[in-house]
């Protein structure tokens, strides 16, 4: 999915937090989206997500504007996930499940990322009983079993240990390549960047400084 935005502006109260004449996250692509603390980054991916509303300006997906039928086919990792107070097998089929995939596929799917993200050991752990390492593994699984065509990433590795970082980021990697999802990453680490993007844009004081 390609995202297309102009004319983009945002505010809080009278504070202006993004200024963007145009921008255009690559359909197909890795994308990183990096800068200092405050310069907008999250606020952007909310806003594309279509979490956040309030704004001016357009943002297109694939040259229309959001809607029911496009939101189906994004998702967005937060830094800090929610997963349901449920069996860490039922958080990572959920997707599947409201979209009416057979039983039998949806367990050889669930399967399958469990064994790639090496969560196996956790299938029957209550999601909100989990550590933020493990939490953020489930989270993503949730977010990829569907094969969105935009996947929205806030810091989805921040705090966890360097094997788990190297797994995630495996299957980010894994999910571009397969499925040709576009992907948009919000990261502090400009070497993770170099490592999963096509390519990075930065953010300073809401405007694109690429």
């Amino acid at each position: 999915m390609k995202v297309s935005i102009s004319t983009l502006k945002k505010y809080y109260s009278d504070k202006q937090v993004l200024d963007i004449d145009n921008l255009c996250i690559e359909k197909g692509k890795i994308t990183g989206l990096i800068g200092p603390n405050g310069s907008g980054k999250t606020t952007l991916l909310r806003i594309i997500s279509g979490l956040d509303m309030d704004y001016a300006g357009t943002i297109k997906y694939d040259g229309s504007l959001l809607d029911e039928g496009i939101y189906k086919k994004m998702t967005l990792v937060t830094q800090k996930p929610y997963l349901f107070k449920r069996k860490v097998y039922e958080n990572i089929e959920y997707p599947l499940k409201v979209r009416k995939v057979n039983k039998a596929v949806r367990k050889k799917k669930v399967e399958e990322i469990m064994y790639r993200f090496e969560i196996q050991d956790l299938r029957n752990k209550k999601g909100h009983l989990l550590s933020g390492g493990e939490s953020q593994k489930v989270s993503l699984a949730r977010a990829i079993i569907f094969e969105p065509e935009l996947l929205l990433l806030d810091e989805p590795t921040s705090n966890i240990d360097p094997v788990s970082i190297k797994i995630m980021e495996r299957e980010i990697l894994n999910f571009n390549k397969e499925t040709k999802g576009t992907v948009l990453i919000v990261t502090h680490n400009i070497e993770q960047a170099e490592r999963l993007c096509h390519r990075i844009i930065r953010l300073d004081c809401g405007r694109v400084v690429e």
